[in-house]
């Protein structure tokens, strides 16, 4: 069990290549011995964007603040707060802030 302010929960840089300036808080993960899913919120700064990545897992997403696009495969979509985003497993895709805020997004996927 955990109950805590997601702000005692560690800001982490994203070690992805070609990402630029996404941190990363894993609000709930297998140090919580969560078994099946991980919930993540990341924070995209500025002009910041994920890589254009895939996964063999869906990816399930919302955004709690800021504004800018998805990139799932060809298409791109603009996305801002309150906007749901579903990922299938093996599609292309990326985040990218547009807005003058940091674009923060809380995303969770299954363990596999």
């Amino acid at each position: 069990m955990k109950v805590v302010d997601y702000h005692e929960v560690p800001l982490e840089e994203v070690a992805m290549d070609d990402a630029k300036n996404v941190k990363v808080r894993w609000l709930i993960s297998d140090k919580d011995d969560a078994k099946i899913f991980a919930m993540r919120m990341f924070e995209i700064e500025q002009g910041g964007y994920t890589s254009y990545h895939t996964h063999d897992w869906e990816h399930e997403v919302f955004v709690l603040e800021g504004s800018g696009e998805v990139k799932i495969g060809d298409k791109t979509y603009p996305i801002k707060k309150g906007s749901v985003v579903f990922i299938d497993p093996g599609i292309q895709h990326n985040f990218k802030n547009l807005g003058d805020n940091t674009l923060k997004i809380l995303c969770l996927i299954p363990y596999k």
